[in-house]
């Protein structure tokens, strides 16, 4: 037998309760809108004129948060995709890494040979379609045998990354200015490599010393993880790493609360073209006391930001 259902009339909207506009809650103002203006003549103008809402507003607080931490010596903490050196960026990065605002720079192994094939060459990034039929992709001679030398030399002191960097200055390649990883060995501040084996073209050289590859990236997260103990009251920013380093950085905020306690006041950032998971979590919603996701293209988002933390700092 069934059972008897509910019957429903139409609501009747003649008693619904209106209230005042006047006396609403409202989340938008026009004090928060765009200024409309002749185009802009400089940066300051332009930085100004953007409404103060969503992501703008999330830049700004960005950009016055890491003012804020350098002022008071914190550490502020770049870890960078591979992309991001693909997309052209890596002279914004050098020039605030030499006016002392980034303090750390970590790097996926990508990341590390587009670097340095920027510092040898000027060029890098090859076509992969064209070379994986005759199997030659990835068999660049000079990249393998000097991610291969920087992993053995990294292994027995500095680190994977100082190694690179250490091994462009050395060579004097022709193109180091161009060299985030020199930059960071000419200015004595950390720079990791955080590799999984398999992920790049050199692994797959003759030269491959996967002991000394292992050797030298667990002694880049050591050293990073001592950078993230640090970071109390600093600003870790990921961008353009969807996997590797939200989850490198999550391992290193926790062991460095294990040994140390902290840190528990950090500031983080996640720059990518689309919004990833493992950055939603491990670099924004677990660790962070305050953090800001912000969507778009590297090539346009950086050198905005770039120009921005100039008027800041």
């Amino acid at each position: 037998m069934k059972k008897p259902r509910p019957e429903s009339k139409p609501i009747d909207l003649s008693e619904a309760k209106t209230a005042p506009l006047a006396k609403r809650k409202n989340i938008e103002s026009i004090k928060h809108f765009a200024k409309a203006a002749k185009a802009a003549k400089s940066f300051r103008e332009f930085y100004d004129s953007m409404p103060d809402v969503l992501a703008a507003r999330d830049l700004k607080a960005l950009v016055s948060d890491i003012a804020a931490a350098r002022k008071k010596g914190r550490h502020v903490v770049l870890g960078l995709g591979a992309h991001v050196i693909k997309c052209g960026l890596s002279p914004m990065v050098i020039d605030l890494i030499k006016r002392g605002v980034v303090t750390a720079i970590a790097m996926n192994g990508a990341g590390a040979i587009h670097d340095y094939e920027i510092s040898l060459i000027g060029e890098t990034s090859e076509d992969v379609a064209a070379g994986l039929d005759e199997g030659v992709y990835g068999m660049a001679e000079e990249t393998g045998k000097a991610l291969c030398r920087a992993a053995v030399e990294g292994a027995q002191c500095a680190g994977y990354g100082r190694a690179l960097g250490e091994i462009i200055l050395r060579e004097k390649n022709k193109f180091a200015r161009y060299s985030i990883l020199a930059a960071c060995a000419e200015e004595d501040i950390p720079a990791t490599l955080h590799v999984a084996i398999g992920t790049d073209i050199v692994h797959m050289h003759p030269c491959t010393d996967g002991a000394a590859i292992g050797e030298a990236s667990l002694l880049d997260f050591k050293i990073f993880a001592g950078v993230v103990a640090d970071l109390e009251g600093g600003v870790f920013i990921n961008i353009g790493s969807s996997v590797l380093l939200p989850e490198v950085f999550l391992k290193a905020v926790n062991i460095a609360r294990n040994i140390h306690g902290r840190p528990k006041n950090i500031t983080t950032a996640n720059f990518d073209m689309i919004r990833h998971y493992r950055p939603s979590v491990n670099v924004l919603g677990r660790p962070a006391k305050k953090s800001y996701n912000i969507t778009g293209h590297h090539e346009i988002l950086f050198p905005l930001f770039y120009h921005a933390l100039l008027l800041e700092i």
